[in-house]
């Protein structure tokens, strides 16, 4: 399947209790057979979609959410029109139980509109629902205050999200229906062809590349990254865990699919995600000669990239500041002088 050829790496009967401390360490993706195999919700999945519809809105509370619709013709494929001037779908508030009423209603159709909540958490729109059907995450530093993994639900007939990447580790539970995963390290952006920054379907910016149909004359350098790419397919009960800023493209195969993921961070709380830094520096870097890049590039190896302790280890504690080892009082110092930077 798309001239790749790696498999994702396997383990089976993992402890959805205590998953090893492996995952984050690897940095590499790895399918878990039958990590939530019994899951209820799964179970009511393996009866029929009208068995886990009937399940899910037990919990449903009634609260509006985000719902994307696009017409037969995008076959699921939230993305562009062909002028990447605005996105193929529409999206607007609605209930959630009336769009599963709806995928219901359509299934096996082939002109069914696509229809997919995306994102969705949990604990705000199916409470209690994870005392029934829950995971608990690896976390690698419990003695550094670490904000709580958020499990967020994926609803909606057949979907492609395009490839992108997450700031965030994430371990992927397939719970209705069949997925299809296709992932590629950080290093291969540039052959990924990645779209605008500003308009997304998902908040991240997305591959360019038709996988089932690349165009190779405008994005030649998509060989390059099948070279390295792994494919994971998923049946109801298996989770994938992807690692931080691995780009992947996710696939709801049949016309009724539910996934459940969970994304957290091992760093501290009080670090914010480095999207923030990289808008900040297009704006300030980006455009400035080669030299003066070139000189910038130095000082973010020595004060970013490289040994977090280099910049600081020559002076007194008392007077290292911020170059001293990172804590929640210097990470507010930080934000003020850089608002500080922003407001001139």
């Amino acid at each position: 399947m798309f001239g790749i050829d790696t498999r994702v790496k396997e383990i089976c009967g993992a402890d959805k209790d205590a998953l090893s401390q492996m995952l984050v360490k690897e940095q590499q993706p790895v399918i878990l057979r039958g990590l939530v195999s019994g899951w209820p919700l799964v179970e009511a999945s393996r009866a029929g979609p009208e068995s886990a519809v009937t399940y899910l809105k037990r919990f449903y509370n009634g609260k509006r959410s985000m719902i994307y619709q696009g017409p037969s013709e995008i076959r699921g494929r939230y993305f562009y029109n062909e002028q990447v001037s605005k996105l193929n779908y529409e999206s607007h508030m609605g209930q959630i139980d009336g769009m599963l009423d709806s995928i219901l209603a359509t299934l096996g159709c082939d002109d069914a509109p696509s229809l997919y909540v995306a994102s969705n958490a949990v604990d705000s729109h199916f409470p209690a629902m994870r005392a029934e059907n829950d995971l608990t995450v690896p976390i690698e530093n419990p003695d550094i205050p670490i904000t709580p993994p958020l499990a967020s639900i994926w609803i909606g007939n057949r979907s492609l999200a395009s490839c992108h990447f997450d700031s965030l580790e994430n371990i992927a539970c397939c719970v209705a229906g069949r997925r299809r995963f296709v992932l590629f390290p950080p290093g291969q952006i540039a052959n990924l062809y990645p779209g605008p920054l500003e308009m997304t379907p998902g908040g991240q910016a997305i591959s360019m590349v038709d996988f089932y149909n690349p165009d190779f004359a405008r994005y030649p350098n998509f060989r390059q990254a099948l070279s390295v790419g792994q494919v994971a397919e998923l049946k109801p009960g298996d989770a994938i865990y992807i690692p931080t800023m691995w780009w992947h493209q996710v696939e709801g195969l049949n016309d009724f699919n539910i996934l459940i993921n969970y994304w957290w961070s091992p760093s501290a709380a009080y670090l914010p995600a480095g999207m923030g830094a990289l808008l900040h520096a297009m704006l300030g870097i980006r455009d400035k000669s080669a030299a003066e890049k070139a000189a910038w590039k130095t000082l973010f190896d020595y004060y970013v990239f490289g040994d977090s302790a280099t910049a600081a280890k020559h002076l007194p504690p008392e007077s290292q500041g911020i170059l001293g080892p990172m804590d929640e009082l210097k990470a507010r110092r930080l934000r003020s002088l850089l608002l500080n930077q922003l407001n001139r």
